[in-house]
């Protein structure tokens, strides 16, 4: 039985997608949403900004406000509670070294980043490495 469900989120289509898939798929989990800011970038601009923050935690809460804003929307609309956790780093790492303490994971198939040649393919390269390297189920959402 899955009793504890987590679903990262950026702000994509596809991760409202994950998590709306999560409450209707699992209506008696704990769905648990994780934003992971601060990821490399060819630029690096996140990242470099949230190091030359005085306290880079405060600001990686603060960019992940309106994401959480979004899933909370979501989950209000389901008549339904989430927890939220916010992640530095690289997207993949982090949802990773969390999943022990979950279930499954859901996420959607392809990120925010809409510019990249990857959205060309089936599943994005965050998606993929999850599949591949998490030590539970994953599910990836279209």
């Amino acid at each position: 039985m899955v009793s504890d469900v987590l679903v990262p989120m950026d702000d994509s289509e596809m991760a409202e997608k994950a998590l709306r898939y999560a409450f209707d798929e699992f209506p008696e989990a704990e769905i648990t949403v994780l934003n992971v800011v601060g990821g490399p970038s060819w630029m690096m601009g996140e990242a470099t900004g949230l190091a030359l923050a005085d306290d880079i935690e405060e600001a990686a809460a603060e960019r992940a406000e309106a994401v959480f804003e979004c899933a909370h929307e979501i989950a209000t609309e389901r008549n339904r509670k989430i927890s939220t956790l916010v992640g530095i780093g690289h997207p993949a790492r982090n949802i990773i070294d969390r999943s022990e303490d979950y279930d499954t994971i859901i996420l959607g198939a392809h990120g925010a980043d809409r510019s990249r040649v990857s959205r060309r393919f089936l599943v994005g390269n965050v998606a993929e490495t999850v599949s591949k390297r998490a030590p539970i189920p994953v599910i990836i959402v279209r």
